[in-house]
């Protein structure tokens, strides 16, 4: 059955091994007596026959259904929503269930999983109802600060408040292909907009969402987020041990000259970080984009197993590093903080890009940002220079104490070349300059920047 038209129970049913549905609240709080009153808090006429209407066609007495889970063997709090239910919307006793059902997964330290369906706020109800956001919001930075993972499916629809609590305040947010999400509905955006826009393949352009993944894939590709980012309980009282640095893939001699060790970092043929992290690692995921609109092709960030735990990474792909990429790396190292995962950095790239719309994208706060994400990470921060380290937009990446190097890889303050041009030396002195800067492997070890020279394996 296509996903767009699955119930609030099937859309369980599709991704879970087994599930119970977690009991409901009794409503003992006044604002859900309120929404109980005839025709709900705002006496809006009719509104009793439309939900009498909507039980009758969904055997559902709320837009929401909470269940205990198990999702690849591992026990997972789901909420999921009954578009058919006046448009899935949120009112009073809805936030009444999310609300438990939060409650219940930081008491017995479960992950959250949406399977979100929304049309927003619901109206009958008021601002009662959009109060709803504000409780939805809290409960969901009680779990984050708990250390408890949170995964969104993006549904068809997902708008309003329901993108804006649920669906965008998760730690992965996965959609479904040609979803529908925006804050604003279809009703209410301006007659012009881009429809692309509100689609989950715009955005995931946008660097809103981590992933579209197909119906027949959602299933697997919750097992393997869950199985990455939950911890076993007993761990958790463990001290956070570093990763590993991975061994060497290029040439295991260390270059003669400065020069020699630019020429080396600089070759189209020296293996990038996509070959450091099949190699690394035996399987692992990935998420995307800043959240601020921005998605950098040339980083890669996410989480893997590797020799049976996981380990977070954020790696530089040789490209100059966009703000987006700075601000994505930061995501990545502040959710592995929050989750207790070691985090593993590949430091590769010439520098920041420095073009006209890096600045107006914010260059210098998105570095500002990923220097203060390392620097106040509580997990262990292991960090190994690839190739070429460009500057502060390598340094950003860098941890303060634990960066070792490769042999074909340089570290310098700024490239030879403009250190030749800012100093007013000709073009047959940047050979000369490249010594003098003292950006080889063996003389970053001597200067104290490195911790050694990882061997090939």
């Amino acid at each position: 059955m296509p996903w767009a038209r699955l119930t609030a129970r099937q859309a369980i049913v599709a991704v879970a091994d087994t599930y119970t549905e977690t009991a409901v609240p009794d409503g003992h709080r006044a604002p859900a007596a309120a929404s109980s009153a005839p025709d709900g808090p705002l006496g809006w006429r009719g509104y009793d026959d439309a939900r009498a209407r909507a039980r009758s066609r969904t055997g559902e007495d709320e837009s929401v259904v909470t269940a205990l889970a198990t999702i690849g063997g591992r026990e997972t709090v789901v909420l999921s929503f009954e578009f058919r239910y006046l448009g899935g919307s949120l009112g009073e006793r809805t936030g009444d269930r999310l609300e438990a059902a939060y409650t219940l997964a930081r008491e017995r330290g479960l992950p959250v999983v949406s399977l979100i369906a929304t049309g927003g706020s619901r109206m009958q109800e008021g601002m009662r109802a959009l109060t709803q956001l504000q409780r939805v919001a809290r409960q969901s930075a009680l779990n984050r600060a708990a250390g408890l993972p949170q995964i969104a499916v993006l549904r068809d629809p997902t708008t309003g408040g329901g993108w804006a609590t649920l669906g965008a305040g998760a730690d992965v947010i996965l959609a479904l292909p040609g979803a529908q999400i925006g804050f604003a509905g279809s009703r209410v955006r301006p007659p012009d907009a881009d429809p692309h826009a509100y689609s989950a393949e715009g955005q995931l352009a946008s660097g809103h969402i981590d992933a579209v993944v197909p119906p027949d894939r959602l299933r697997v590709t919750l097992q393997r987020w869950l199985q990455l980012l939950c911890a076993p309980p007993e761990s958790r009282t463990h001290t956070v041990e570093p990763a590993p640095p991975p061994a060497a893939l290029g040439v295991p001699e260390l270059p003669e000259t400065g020069w020699d060790a630019v020429v080396r970092a600089r070759e189209a043929v020296r293996p990038r970080a996509e070959a450091y992290l099949r190699a690394y690692f035996d399987d692992r995921e990935e998420i995307s984009g800043d959240r601020c609109g921005g998605v950098d092709p040339g980083i890669r960030c996410g989480f893997g197993h590797r020799d049976g735990r996981t380990i977070a990474f954020a790696a530089q792909c040789g490209t100059a590093t966009r703000p987006a990429g700075f601000r994505t790396a930061a995501r990545l190292v502040r959710l592995a903080d929050r989750l207790g995962i070691p985090v593993l950095t590949l430091v590769d790239t010439p520098g920041a890009a420095n073009d006209a719309a890096a600045e107006q994208a914010g260059a210098g706060a998105a570095i500002a940002d990923a220097f203060a994400a390392l620097a106040t990470a509580v997990v262990p921060v292991t960090s190994l220079l690839i190739g070429e380290g460009g500057s502060g937009g390598a340094l950003a990446l860098a941890a303060p104490d634990r960066l070792w190097a490769t042999p074909d890889s340089y570290f310098s303050v700024i490239a030879p070349e403009l250190a030749a041009a800012i100093l007013k030396r000709d073009e047959a002195q940047i050979h000369d300059t490249a010594d003098q800067l003292r950006i080889r492997p063996q003389d970053l070890r001597e200067l104290g920047v490195i911790r050694g020279i990882v061997p090939p394996a």
